[in-house]
């Protein structure tokens, strides 16, 4: 007989999310592989037509994935750059979680920013060691020009908050068009100009085949000595040794990074490779910045809306080109 739903299995454990489960099975047969034998997890994966996942290579038994029927895989992440997508699905389209966590990690950006134009970190430990610095000034986001490098769900969250404190916004995206009131937009072709401008450079862009390493030795160079530079993207955007190098050059220069090389997510272990934490003009987060209370659980509500539209044939978003990885 056949089948009048789509099967949908789910690779990780949803918590206490029996709300997403119930709403889900509305459109799907689901089944949670997480718990089940290895056998059970292989005769659950090749009979699901989507696949709601959060990590690939811990969630999906090693070289099965080339060999499913899929059609659709949903991420639970934003960024796809994780998969190993010539072991994916031949038929599958992948869709990442775009915007998910936008809010939050708008929110921290904001809060990395000004804790470095108000050189927070610095005052104190300053204090800590005795010294009243209450006569060296500090910056204010108030005209100050902040360029936006990847200006999608995230960017545009952070130019809202940015634009609350009187900044300027440089939006640099792929299309070099937006309808948000910035103050200029383009492309990466227009890089070398808004580096020049910016008071502050939030990187929020995808790590792709052509943004990886995009911020080197060159592009931090041309940066005011006093910009301040957060990433809230990938660690591999930027050249960890040619920043490591500017901010000792530089020590008006500041970096707040929440996404760094080595993290546990990819490879099981934090670690870096020039001593970051020993310089006062560095802020660090444990790549957290999407993570406040109950923001895991609207992710996943936000992929699940995703998976109904896939299972009602409407248009999905977040389609992930593979040729922008790999190739």
């Amino acid at each position: 007989m056949a089948r009048n739903r789509p099967r949908l299995a789910i690779t990780f454990g949803i918590g206490d999310g029996a709300s997403v489960h119930e709403s889900l099975a509305a459109d799907f047969d689901v089944v949670v592989t997480r718990g089940l034998d290895t056998q059970e997890q292989v005769a659950a994966l090749e009979s699901a037509d989507a696949i709601l996942v959060w990590n690939w290579r811990r969630e999906i038994p090693e070289g099965l994935g080339s060999d499913l029927p899929t059609r659709f895989v949903q991420l639970v992440s934003a960024g796809a750059d994780h998969l190993p997508f010539g072991e994916l699905p031949p038929r599958a389209v992948v869709a990442s979680n775009v915007g998910a966590y936008a809010a939050p990690m708008a929110e921290h950006v904001v809060a990395m920013t000004l804790a470095l134009l108000k050189r927070l970190p610095l005052k104190h430990a300053k204090l800590a060691r005795g010294e009243w610095d209450q006569r060296t000034p500090t910056s204010t986001l108030a005209g100050a020009r902040c360029a936006i490098l990847g200006y999608g769900g995230i960017g545009r969250a952070t130019a809202s908050l940015l634009r609350a404190f009187g900044a300027r916004i440089d939006a640099v995206n792929t299309s070099g068009r937006t309808d948000d009131p910035v103050d200029s937009v383009g492309t990466l072709e227009d890089l070398d100009r808004v580096l020049a401008g910016a008071d502050v450079m939030v990187l929020a862009l995808p790590l792709t085949r052509r943004t990886r390493g995009i911020i080197g030795s060159a592009q931090l160079a041309a940066m005011k000595p006093t910009a301040v530079l957060v990433n809230v993207a990938r660690g591999a955007v930027i050249d960890e040794g040619a920043l490591y190098d500017h901010l000792v050059r530089h020590p008006e220069f500041s970096a707040a990074i929440d996404a760094w090389w080595v993290e546990p997510f990819r490879t099981g272990k934090f670690r870096v490779d020039h001593p970051f934490f020993d310089l006062p003009n560095v802020l660090g987060s444990p790549h957290n910045s999407g993570i406040v209370t109950g923001s895991l659980d609207r992710a996943v509500e936000a992929a699940a809306d995703n998976l109904r539209r896939f299972a009602r044939g409407e248009a999905v978003t977040g389609i992930v080109d593979a040729t922008e990885y790999v190739g």
